[in-house]
């Protein structure tokens, strides 16, 4: 059941000292955007009637980047302010009643109790709002927090237009806000851009609602990192360590080994089953799903991948998009997209494959490229064996039967199909089909000179001498 919370999200600013040309929202930490991390965090949050998110540089890329189903976007066209930015949603409000929760678009460390935690206070309280709070040593760039007497929120202080005495208080305001709908939406037209940037202040609200007798109350959240608002790089850099350090820590209270959590880079949106065990510098990208019994080798690198329960990945394999159900692979392999491995399957050392099937119980144990290519079971695929998928136009396919036999150093021409049962001889160049259970031989004859090396030598060794 919907509950009755409309959530706006501020996502229209470039933020210049990001120093990019990328809308500052893009920018990805723990794997995903800032704002898919906004968005996640509201969706946890009772279910909301809906979510907006408020677009303006490069409006288009930012709604394109989002992943979930459903959200709807306002474009703030011109940048007057945050007031401005919330009146550019209304239009898409499809109730004034109920409660408003608005989030900055940079927070990406919002957890959702806090946001549950700043609704049932609005709840209890029966004021006009709430809004969650935080101290910092340095609060340079965020707007303070002035309380009044009894402890409420007595107005929002932007740091542009803050006195000395103001600029010394440290508790700001990290953009988390939850009002009543009805008095938020009756008043909001009471903001004016009589201030030094001569925008429309968002926080001015507080004080208009308290003016109205609606005050508004703080909620101090003590863990300041959680509401750490991404301004630079160094900033972005700060916030993905400590996704990445939350979602090591939860992996492991699960009942996954990860004998180094520092050295990983695990995304936030990767699953990853009981006992298995990730050694050191392994990155897990993507939305990777990893069975359990698993062992992860040293500096392995899976994104988007399916990797099925007892599956042994060796140290430094890189895999991309790929189903791997095989028993053992790499170390040094390389599974490109759409590459699956079925069950009981080898990939051994410089091996890469791409677009390609290997059935059940099948081999390529060293030093082979296997493209475009649906491989039977108990195929036998030798040493430096390729096959030869792209001719210069166009990628062909190779098919493979069950139980063949390819030698080392064969080179299968495609389009080509190899029957069940056939052997290729080591050496050989193969550019037509092979019939099941054919001995298949495409190499030039060998000839032998008795003597030639010796008679070599000797005349070297005159023409030195």
């Amino acid at each position: 059941m919907k509950s009755n919370v409309t959530v706006v999200i501020l996502a229209a600013g470039l933020g210049t000292r990001m120093r990019s040309e990328k809308a500052k929202v893009l920018h990805e930490a723990g794997g995903e955007t800032i704002l898919n991390h906004v968005i996640r965090a509201a969706l946890h949050v009772a279910d909301p009637e809906q979510i907006i998110a408020v677009v303006g540089h490069q409006a288009d890329r930012v709604k394109e980047s989002v992943t979930t189903p459903g959200i709807q976007f306002a474009e703030q066209s011109e940048q007057k302010g945050t007031g401005h930015a919330v009146l550019c949603a209304r239009a898409h409000v499809s109730s004034e009643k109920g409660e408003l929760l608005i989030l900055n678009g940079d927070g990406p460390l919002l957890k959702p109790s806090t946001l549950q935690s700043v609704l049932e206070l609005h709840r209890r309280r029966q004021l006009g709002g709430a809004i969650v709070t935080t101290e910092i040593s340095d609060p340079t760039g965020y707007g303070r927090i002035a309380r009044d007497s009894s402890g409420l929120v007595a107005a929002i202080v932007e740091q542009k237009s803050a006195s000395p005495n103001q600029l010394a208080i440290r508790e700001i305001n990290p953009g988390v806000y939850a009002f009543d709908a009805a008095l938020f939406w009756a008043h909001i037209g009471e903001l004016t851009p009589n201030n030094t940037a001569k925008e429309y202040y968002l926080t001015d609200m507080v004080a208009i609602l308290t003016a109205h007798g609606h005050p508004v109350a703080p909620l101090l959240v003590e863990d300041e990192t959680e509401l750490l608002g991404i301004n630079t790089r160094v900033e972005l850099a700060a916030a993905d360590r400590i996704l990445r350090s939350r979602k090591t820590t939860d992996l492991m209270l699960a009942g996954v080994t990860i004998e180094n959590p520092d050295s990983v880079l695990i995304d936030v949106d990767v699953q990853v089953g009981q006992d298995t065990v990730i050694e050191s510098n392994v990155q897990l990208r993507g939305r990777t799903r990893v069975g359990g019994n698993c062992r992860i080798g040293a500096g392995s690198v899976l994104r988007n991948c399916e990797v099925a329960d007892d599956v042994v990945i060796f140290p430094y394999v890189c895999a991309d998009a790929s189903k791997i159900h095989s028993a053992f692979v790499g170390p040094f392999a390389r599974l490109r997209m759409n590459t699956e491995a079925a069950a009981g399957t080898h990939i051994g050392n410089f091996v890469e494959l791409k677009n390609t099937r290997l059935g059940e119980g099948s081999k390529a144990n060293h030093l082979a490229y296997l493209g475009d290519a649906t491989i039977g079971s108990d195929v036998n695929v030798g040493a430096g064996a390729i096959t030869c998928n792209y001719d210069g136009l166009h990628k062909h396919p190779t098919r493979i039967g069950d139980k063949v036999f390819v030698g080392t150093n064969s080179t299968l021409i495609a389009p080509l199909e190899i029957g069940q049962g056939a052997y290729i001889a080591a050496g050989s160049v193969i550019t037509k089909n092979v019939d099941p259970d054919a001995l298949a031989i495409g190499r030039s004859h060998q000839a032998v000179k008795p003597g030639w090396a010796k008679r070599r030598r000797e005349i070297q060794e005159q023409e030195r001498s």
